[in-house]
């Protein structure tokens, strides 16, 4: 375990390292077409001197330490110099989603008591800028895109060092660092209080910890998931701790930006390593080369697990290299080609799909955490790894499974509570500071934890059978065809399912099967052959489970469930609750005689 001193905070290490290797490259900003970015390096010193830049004018109008501000945009350099100028200002960084609606925004504003937000786009600007009068103390709107910063900084020109250092040092590893708002998949979304320790000890106990592998020197990484999810937040904060290169991509300009700033090592929920694979397997098709790539997939697949039983023999080592040459390269290659590791988090990645990546050559480091366990609680390492897990612990962070299942944990990760909301706080932290998840899981004898549910997403059908839908939902989504799938039956006589289609691979599988160009999903759904892959991918999912747990029944909507329809959280979790009021009346049909 790296200990944390009482008096860490999280400017402690940009400004340390500007102080002692000023020239030392932190960050490689972009700039340039979409098609063709090119990244310029920035140094400690000039990344400190931003944040300092900006502190001071943050001062300047106002802001006061623990005051709280806002910050709507997408991932990119601007974000991260934001965040820890607000910190340097003694403030606390309130994230909001670029994709929020303006109710989503006026309640995160609201209820954190913003004095002040930085928000991307015109059109941010305007979201904001709208709610000013039901936000009494919105003191300040400024927009990222339009000069906003630079507007800030010419506010503190005439404040000393000397003032900013003494209201950098006013903040300690006790204070609130960060109001981080749960996507919320039911209810109003709750602010964890995520202070500096929290996310100092984490990532330097992640990082350091558990994956110090990973971030050797030279290292860098490129984000493109949401800063304004805890996940990435903690990545970020823990590159800058560890000195690692950062980059900020998103998910529209990734494959030119990977190709050209070829990081060491990347962060991604599961459905962008499914997208990876099925788009991969789905160009091996349409080229003629199906039978290869599957060929290639297996190998992959079995030399992976060859690697957990006393490593592969000769002819597989010969196959492996073959495939290598002709399949494992190039998808290295769509990546940067640097790549050697990948942490994954969010959400289950199916146990074949985490072999198939090793054997490519991409270990993926599957973890677990939520938002109040400031992102990580466990994560498998280089040197410790059991694919179809989640890990062990990291270091300061003890897990627990309580007598009914539900996965509990304990350490430096721990959120204060949330805000304005005590009675929710002693919901889920005991007396002895136990955080209960919500999660069902077990422990192995080697302290690998494995997430078996959620403890109230569990259904129970009519019979009493208690039925987990998560496993079910992975193993039909990892279908190339399928973008997301919904496990029902809860008080019913069996279990069933809506299933909805990925529209980014309908259009290669309509050309392969000579199909129209120009047919819709809701055409395609009552397709034969789209019938058949569905049914095919139930039927495999069902061979995981009893017959009592088994899909009986499903449908295949004619819509995808999407953050915009208010199905998905902007972290990509299914709102169960309003997918099932919504479809409603496709979920009575399945139990119609």
């Amino acid at each position: 375990m790296v200990e944390v001193p009482d008096s860490a905070v999280l400017t402690d290490a940009p400004f340390t390292r500007a102080a002692e290797e000023p020239g030392t490259i932190v960050a490689r900003r972009k700039s340039g077409p979409a098609e063709a970015p090119v990244w310029s390096a920035v140094t400690a010193a000039e990344f400190a001197a931003e944040a300092a830049g900006i502190a001071k004018g943050l001062m300047a109008a106002g802001i006061e330490p623990g005051d709280r501000v806002g910050l709507l945009s997408r991932t990119r350099y601007e974000w991260t110099v934001l965040d820890y100028a607000i910190w340097t200002a003694g403030a606390v960084s309130v994230p909001i989603y670029e994709t929020s609606s303006a109710e989503q925004i006026e309640w995160i504003a609201g209820d954190s008591g913003a004095k002040a937000v930085f928000a991307e786009t015109d059109e941010h600007v305007a979201a904001v800028e709208g709610l000013r009068e039901r936000l009494p103390g919105l003191a300040h709107v400024w927009g990222i895109d339009a000069g906003g910063v630079d507007e800030v900084v010419r506010l503190g020109a005439e404040l000393g060092d000397d003032v900013l250092e003494e209201r950098r040092r006013s903040r300690n590893a006790a204070d609130i660092a960060t109001l981080v708002y749960t996507s919320g998949t039911t209810g109003r979304p709750k602010g964890c209080e995520i202070t500096h320790g929290n996310l100092v000890s984490t990532a330097r106990n992640a990082v350091q910890g558990a994956i110090a592998e990973v971030t050797v020197d030279g290292s860098s990484t490129l984000l493109f998931l949401p800063l304004a999810h805890v996940f990435a937040r903690l990545i970020q904060v823990a590159v800058i701790e560890g000195g690692i290169i950062l980059g900020h991509s998103d998910v529209p300009n990734l494959l030119p930006d990977l190709a050209t700033f070829r990081p060491t090592f990347l962060l991604a929920v599961p459905r962008v390593f499914e997208k990876v694979y099925n788009g991969a397997e789905q160009k091996a098709a349409a080229d003629g080369k199906g039978k290869i790539f599957k060929a290639a997939a297996e190998t992959a697949i079995g030399y992976s697990r060859a690697l957990d039983a006393g490593g592969p023999g000769i002819a597989l080592k010969a196959k492996h290299r073959v495939f290598d040459l002709l399949v494992y390269k190039k998808l290295r290659a769509a990546v940067g080609g640097e790549v050697k590791y990948a942490v994954s988090g969010g959400a289950a990645l199916g146990e074949r799909l985490g072999h198939f990546f090793r054997g490519v050559g991409i270990t993926i480091l599957e973890g677990y955490g939520l938002t109040e366990t400031t992102a990580p609680a466990s994560v498998n390492r280089p040197t410790a790894i059991r694919i179809g897990t989640v890990g062990q612990p990291i270091p300061g962070v003890d897990v627990r499974i309580a007598e009914d299942g539900e996965v509990l944990v304990h350490g430096v990760n721990i959120m204060r509570g949330y805000w304005n909301n005590e009675a929710a706080t002693k919901e889920v932290l005991d007396e002895d500071g136990w955080f209960h998840t919500g999660d069902l899981g077990s422990l192995d004898g080697d302290g690998f934890l494995k997430i078996t549910g959620r403890k109230k997403e569990i259904l129970v059908t009519a019979a009493g059978k208690n039925v987990a839908p998560a496993p079910l939902e992975d193993r039909i989504r990892a279908h190339p065809l399928v973008s997301q799938c919904l496990v029902v039956g809860d008080g019913r006589k069996f279990i069933a399912a809506l299933v909805t289609l990925d529209e980014e691979a309908l259009g290669p599988w309509k050309e392969r099967h000579g199909k129209p160009a120009d047919m819709t999903v809701d055409e395609l759904r009552r397709d034969p052959d789209v019938i058949a892959e569905i049914d095919a991918a139930v039927a495999a999912a069902n061979t995981s489970v009893s017959h009592a747990e088994a899909i009986k029944k499903h449908v295949i909507l004619g819509v995808d469930l999407t953050e915009e329809a208010g199905h998905l959280t902007p972290s990509l979790k299914v709102k169960r609750n309003v997918v099932m009021k919504d479809f409603a009346d496709e979920i009575a049909a399945l139990y119609t005689a």
